[in-house]
């Protein structure tokens, strides 16, 4: 594999929240399975009990042949009058690839094998035989970047079975409203403290070894709407982080919840489609949601 090809890849990671760390978009629609368990949905209603829109917790890649469309979310579809999402334009593999590109590689922070803890680095040398690359072309490479890219490398499933892009898919004559775009996005990891992007990193490697099977633990809790699991999954590793988990999630939900209150004040119903790492536990939209006055309920 040329570099480049890793480079090329990365669009891939914008929307990952992590999972969270996830380019043609597959347009077929998946049709909905007939028995559950699904996927957590979630409905908001005013004060008064009138529904002003749904949520509902994305992931980013998936192995083929999942099923996840369930009637009642296929009826969200056809009722929502806008998405929602983190990043809209996952289409635009060459611009964004461009973008990570401008944002990796201009802080070089020295040799990769440095920044890694000397207990990652058999897991190292394994992700980049998968890869096909070489270990020094992460040495230009920032510590956050470097970590996406091992991320997505480590992953088992395929973002063209995300359950976000066929989100997008079914609402491609219906406006949709990004959140932060991949740029802001980006700018996130790129502006973590060096130690924070080291920590990254080696979360990275730490939860690439759990991905042994044909599904990832956080795929499988997902598709059978395991919200408790989830939480457990999404708040180790990377998240267990403190600093990590206030940049990466909280500070991002407080600001989506006022983006999400100014949308949920107009007269069309959105639903808002983003990781679900986002959409679980005491500090999750749901419950920001709630606490500002909205009737949150969890339908599936």
């Amino acid at each position: 594999m040329q570099t480049g090809d890793v480079i090329s890849r990365l669009p891939l990671l914008l929307a990952a929240g992590l999972a969270l760390l996830l380019a043609a978009c597959d347009t077929q629609q998946d049709a909905a399975k007939e028995d559950g368990p699904f996927p957590a949905l979630w409905e908001i209603a005013d004060s008064e009990g009138t529904v002003e829109g749904w949520m509902f917790g994305t992931i980013h890649a998936l192995p083929d042949g999942s099923k996840w469309r369930s009637a009642q979310l296929d009826t969200v579809l056809r009722d929502a009058d806008m998405l929602v999402v983190e990043v809209a334009d996952l289409e635009n593999s060459e611009d964004l690839s461009k973008l990570f590109e401008q944002l990796a590689f201009d802080r070089p922070a020295g040799p990769i094998i440095d920044r890694i803890a000397p207990e990652m680095r058999v897991e190292f040398e394994e992700l980049l035989v998968k890869a096909k690359v070489r270990r020094t072309y992460f040495d230009p490479m920032e510590s956050w970047a470097a970590a996406l890219a091992l991320a997505q490398v480590a992953q088992t499933g395929k973002a063209e079975n995300g359950a976000d892009r066929a989100l997008l898919a079914a609402f491609d004559q219906r406006e949709v409203v990004e959140l932060e775009g991949a740029r802001e996005q980006l700018t996130i990891f790129d502006t973590l403290p060096e130690r924070e992007q080291r920590d990254l990193l080696n979360a990275v490697l730490e939860e690439s070894q759990q991905y042994d099977g044909e599904i990832a633990p956080l795929a499988d809790a997902w598709l059978a709407g395991d919200t408790e699991r989830l939480i457990a999954l999404t708040r180790r590793g990377i998240l267990a982080d403190p600093e990590l988990a206030q940049a990466l999630l909280h500070d991002r939900n407080a600001d989506w919840a006022l983006q999400v209150e100014n949308l949920l004040s107009a007269r069309e119903r959105p639903l808002i489609a983003v990781g679900t790492g986002h959409l679980i536990g005491e500090r999750g939209l749901p419950a920001l949601l709630e606490q500002r006055g909205y009737r949150v309920r969890r339908v599936e």
